[in-house]
C-alpha cells in the first residue's frame, strides 16, 4: 500500500508563521491544474503500481479549488493507479472557504476526510497569525461539515505563541472536544526564517517564542486529550479508536508516497524526490514533459536512522527485531545499548523488543533520535 500527496499552491493570504510554497497570485490557477494531472501521468510508475490507500490534498489551500477541480485531479489519479476501495482522501481546509456551496460540491467528490486550519477560536489570536478566517468561521465550519454528513475530520491547533494563556489554550482544546472531533493534529508555533514572524521578531516588534511555555502547553494537550479518550498516537497526532489517519501513519511507518506538485516530496523505499519550489519553473517543466526534482539516493545508515527517527515519534515505536532483520543483529544491539540512558531517565520505554518515548521523553524526541543515529560509514 502507498499514498499520493498533491501540494495546492495557492493561498488567499499568507500566515505569518508559514513557510510552506505557496503564492497569493492565481492567475495560473487553471495551468496549475492541467499541469499537476500531466504531473500525476508522468509519474505513474514510481510506485512500482503498489495499490492507493490514501490521497491526501495539502498545501497551500486545497479549499480555494472547485469540487469539480477536485474531481479532475482524482480522475487522473484513477486512471493512472489502482485505488483501494476504503482509500481514505483528505482535503485541507480553510474555514473561510467551507461555505454552504462549497461543502454541497465536495460531497460530489471522493473527498471522505476533512482538515480544517483552525488553529485557534480566539480572534485576537487569529489576527496576530494573519489567517484569513475569523472566529465565528472557525466553529461554523465544523458545523457544516459535519451537518453534511462527513464525520472523519482533524482539526489543527497551535500552541507556544505570545498571546497564548494556558487557560485558553485549554479553552480552545475543550472546543473541539466538545464538537466531537474525532482527529486532532497539534504543533507548537515555531520561527521559520524567511517568514514574516521572523522578521517581526529579528527587529524587536515581537518577542520570541518562549520554549518553556510552549513545553508546558504540550504537557497540558497531552493531558487534556487523554482525558477525553484519545491516543497520542504520533507526537503532533491524537485520535479516537478508530480514527488514526491511514496518511499521516504511512509516513511515520516509512511507506511509499508520491508527492506532486511543486514543492512536494516523494519516497519509494530507496530514494526521495522533491519538486521545485517555484510556480512558473514547475509549469514551464511539466510542459516539457520534464519532472523538475532533485532525487537524493538514501545511504544504508540514511534509511537505518529515518526509521528510528519516525518510529521513535509514534505510539508503534521503535521495533529492534525489525531493526535486527531489516539492518542487521549488530544495529539492533547498538541501539539497545544506546537508548540505556534515556531507558534510565525514563524517557524511553523498553517493552520487549519495542522502545517507546514516555511522556517526558516525547519532549525531547528529537534530541534522543539523533543521539541513537548511527554515524555514516564510509
Amino acid at each position: 500500500m502507498a499514498g499520493i500527496y498533491i501540494h495546492i499552491p495557492f493561498c488567499k493570504k499568507a500566515c505569518h508563521y508559514c513557510d510552506f510554497h505557496f503564492s497569493t497570485n492565481w492567475k495560473y490557477k487553471q495551468e496549475m491544474i492541467n499541469a499537476l494531472m500531466k504531473e500525476i501521468s508522468l509519474q505513474k510508475d514510481y510506485l512500482s503500481g503498489e495499490t492507493i490507500e490514501t490521497i491526501y490534498f495539502g498545501g497551500g489551500t486545497p479549499s480555494v479549488f472547485s469540487g469539480d477541480e477536485i474531481n479532475k485531479i482524482l480522475h487522473t489519479i484513477e486512471q493512472t493507479q489502482t485505488v483501494a476501495s476504503n482509500a481514505e482522501i483528505t482535503l485541507e481546509a480553510n474555514p473561510d472557504d467551507l461555505n454552504a456551496e462549497k461543502i454541497k460540491q465536495l460531497r460530489q467528490t471522493a473527498i471522505n476526510r476533512f482538515s480544517i486550519g483552525i488553529q485557534s477560536f480566539f480572534e485576537e489570536d487569529l489576527l496576530w497569525m494573519n489567517r484569513a478566517h475569523n472566529a465565528k468561521e472557525a466553529k461554523v465550519s465544523i458545523q457544516r461539515v459535519q451537518d453534511a454528513g462527513f464525520e472523519n475530520i482533524t482539526c489543527d491547533l497551535i500552541y507556544g505563541y505570545p498571546l497564548l494563556s494556558d487557560k485558553k489554550w485549554v479553552s480552545n482544546i475543550q472546543t473541539l472536544v466538545d464538537f466531537g472531533v474525532p482527529h486532532i493534529s497539534s504543533y507548537s508555533m515555531t520561527v521559520e526564517p524567511s517568514t514574516a514572524l521572523a522578521s517581526f521578531i529579528s527587529k524587536g516588534k515581537q518577542i520570541p517564542m518562549n520554549e518553556d511555555q510552549s513545553a508546558g502547553q504540550f504537557e497540558l494537550l497531552i493531558d487534556k486529550l487523554s482525558e477525553n479518550d484519545f491516543i497520542h498516537y504520533e507526537i503532533s497526532n491524537f485520535a479516537k479508536e478508530g480514527w488514526i489517519s491511514k496518511h499521516n501513519s504511512n509516513y511515520w511507518k516509512g511507506k511509499k508516497y508520491l508527492g506532486i506538485g511543486p514543492s512536494a516530496h516523494s519516497f519509494n523505499g530507496n530514494n526521495r524526490q522533491w519538486n521545485i519550489a517555484n510556480n512558473n519553473m514547475y509549469l514551464d517543466a511539466i510542459a516539457r514533459q520534464i519532472i523538475p526534482a532533485e532525487v537524493e539516493e538514501l545511504t544504508f545508515t540514511q534509511r537505518l536512522n529515518e526509521y528510528t527517527m519516525t518510529s521513535l515519534r509514534t505510539i508503534w515505536g521503535l521495533d529492534l527485531v525489525k531493526v535486527s532483520t531489516d539492518f542487521g543483529r549488530e544495529y539492533a544491539d547498538s541501539l539497545l545499548v544506546s537508548s540505556q540512558p534515556f531507558i534510565e531517565r525514563e524517557w524511553i520505554k523498553s517493552n520487549g523488543n519495542i522502545l517507546t518515548l514516555t511522556q517526558n521523553g516525547k519532549l525531547y524526541a528529537d534530541h534522543i533520535a539523533a543521539q541513537l543515529f548511527a554515524e555514516e560509514l564510509h
